[in-house]
């Protein structure tokens, strides 16, 4: 799995034979410099996509198959032992509304699968949004195998570059859709004034001070009161929307103070309606002190944890998540909730490439 933060590529080795999916081994394996930019760059419209795109998804290809090759030799395993990766490629643009919606994740398969010598199950999305879904999120179904419990009613949030939540009620039911930005806009915000590439522990937003009419003003964007189904992308929230909401003089650790009051803001406003007793957050947003501090108080009573709590590594969820919607392709069992992406029908998700 590769993300909207655009931080490297997380692997992991997991056994599905078992009711839940264990993990096994995991790593990250970071994009060169050049590769992470060049990506970055293509998730907006930029001159000469086409030509700029087929050499990224190739090299794109190649570090997917280095880390695949990394993970196997430190989990002193075989191409042989693996029953296939799950990949889901690095979304360029995600355009779900419109006459025309697409969604679009780059990554040549073909090219994996013969580096690897391993089947690569792929292309999740598309066919949720054949059948009118959005093709997002699709990791509630995942959620609701790993973390429902019957009898409660329950939260899960990922923090990526954007955030998603699944509500699993205690009827069975799923409900599940982006909030809108996770870390995407204090990631690119810390860039711009402190050359770093995310704020390492929070520090920037710590020294800061919520500025509240920002934070309405922001809150004011139609996506946070567009109905679900919804999703979205760092094509949506980026540096340009940030800085057309900034007007007058507001320091740079406010503004970031006030950018982690909106992630926390906005997902909490989606999940208070549902009287959730537990959440559980995944995600590189778990690491944010300041950000998990802002959850638990605007969520109170309601416990907030990290999904380590329940026996699942934060950092590795969504990945896992891919493996899982992999084994679930083998199963012939859907991988999208109709409920969730606005799909008129289940489905098995994906499309196998072999070597």
């Amino acid at each position: 799995m590769s993300g909207t933060s655009l931080d490297g590529i997380d692997l992991v080795l997991v056994d599905c034979s078992e009711p839940s999916p264990q993990l096994v081994h995991s790593l990250l394996y970071p994009f060169p410099t050049e590769l992470k930019a060049e990506l970055s760059a293509l998730a907006q419209p930029t001159d000469n996509e086409i030509e700029r795109m087929g050499p990224a998804e190739l090299q794109l290809a190649q570090c997917y198959a280095a880390g695949v090759s990394l993970l196997l030799r430190q989990a002193d395993l075989n191409a042989s032992d693996i029953q296939a990766i799950g990949c889901h490629g690095q979304t360029i643009r995600h355009r779900p509304t419109g006459p025309y919606p697409f969604s679009y994740q780059i990554g040549n398969m073909h090219q994996l699968a013969a580096e690897t010598g391993i089947r690569v199950i792929a292309d999740f999305r598309r066919k949720d949004m054949a059948y009118g879904g959005q093709g997002a999120p699709l990791v509630p179904a995942f959620h609701q195998a790993a973390f429902a419990k019957s009898g409660s009613n329950r939260a899960v949030v990922n923090i990526g570059g954007i955030a998603n939540i699944s509500v699993l009620k205690a009827d069975g039911t799923v409900l599940g859709f982006d909030t809108g930005p996770g870390n995407c806009l204090m990631d690119d915000w810390v860039q711009l004034h402190r050359q770093q590439a995310y704020d390492d522990n929070g520090a920037m937003a710590a020294a800061g001070t919520l500025q509240p009419e920002l934070l309405q003003k922001m809150l004011q964007d139609p996506y946070f009161s567009q109905p679900a189904p919804k999703s979205t992308g760092r094509e949506y929230f980026h540096l340009p929307w940030l800085q057309q909401q900034l007007t007058g003089e507001v320091s740079a650790v406010d503004v970031q103070r006030t950018l982690c009051r909106l992630s926390a803001q906005s997902i909490a406003d989606c999940i208070k309606p549902y009287q959730v007793s537990d959440v559980y957050v995944c995600g590189g947003g778990v690491h944010h002190p300041v950000l998990m501090h802002d959850l638990q108080q605007l969520l109170a009573p309601a416990q907030v944890e990290s999904t380590n709590a329940v026996g699942i590594a934060a950092d590795w969820v969504e990945a896992i998540a891919f493996a899982w919607l992999a084994w679930a392709y083998d199963q012939n069992q859907p991988g999208n909730i109709p409920e969730v992406t606005g799909a008129r029908k289940a489905c098995v998700l994906g499309i196998e490439y072999r070597p």
